[in-house]
């Protein structure tokens, strides 16, 4: 049974995946509503990877708005998510146990949402991850700068970006 959670209490980290295996993203979905319970509300329907693209596809119900369309503050909050989570996986994957935070992000509304969508985030295009990878093995924490896009079919309704940062681990 789990517990509920309860401010100021963090919620245990997700075991690291074995050397040279990937993340079960089933396993990382369901670790993820529980340290942040509102997941559980945002309609995602399944999770994927593909190369540096971390892609969501949700359903529109839970995040409606007056007009019946997507709510802009849902939407934006997700980006934010994706972002982390795209981080936190790969961090994993670097079998790296560090905590990721949102520095800054900025969203563009193009179009209305008005049936289910998908959500996906990469690296920006400035070699962000090779520097990361630098700042993390000189410093122990650094950011980067991710790019999100939701399509509802091929009509792109919000573009989105923001710095992550990656603090440094806890002495031990």
């Amino acid at each position: 049974m789990d517990m509920p959670r309860r401010p100021g209490q963090p919620h245990p980290r997700l075991a690291l995946p074995e050397a040279g295996l990937g993340d079960d993203l089933g396993e990382f979905q369901r670790w993820l509503q529980q340290a942040i319970p509102q997941v559980a509300h945002l309609g995602i329907q399944r999770m994927g990877l593909e190369g540096e693209t971390l892609e969501w596809h949700l359903e529109l119900a839970p995040s409606l708005n007056d007009k019946g369309t997507g709510f802009g503050g849902a939407m934006a909050s997700q980006t934010i998510l994706i972002g982390w989570c795209w981080l936190t996986l790969w961090l994993r994957q670097q079998g790296r146990a560090q905590d990721v935070v949102i520095a800054d992000a900025r969203q563009r509304f193009l179009a209305p949402v008005s049936g289910d969508y998908r959500l996906l985030c990469e690296p920006a295009p400035s070699g962000g991850v090779a520097a990361l990878s630098e700042r993390l093995a000189s410093r122990g924490k650094g950011r980067i700068s991710l790019v999100q896009r939701l399509y509802c079919g091929d009509t792109l309704c919000l573009e989105a970006s923001g710095d992550y940062a990656v603090l440094p681990s806890p002495p031990a």
